[in-house]
């Protein structure tokens, strides 16, 4: 039987408190700076443009 107290998908809570955790301890501790060099590299290289895009398309949804 399944355990009906876990949502899954857009909703699974354990799994988002996981990703917060580990997200504050890379702010904390994790080497920042270094992969904030590598993502400003990344819009030189062939995916760039793609990486653009994104950039803007996230920009635009926190500005809703």
């Amino acid at each position: 039987m399944a355990d009906n107290n876990q949502i899954q998908g857009e909703g699974d809570y354990k799994a988002a408190r996981r990703f917060r955790k580990e997200q504050e301890a890379f702010a904390k501790t994790g080497p920042v700076e270094q992969k904030a060099k590598e993502a400003e590299a990344a819009l030189d290289t062939p995916e760039g443009e793609e990486l653009e895009r994104a950039r803007r398309e996230s920009a635009a949804k926190r500005a809703q």
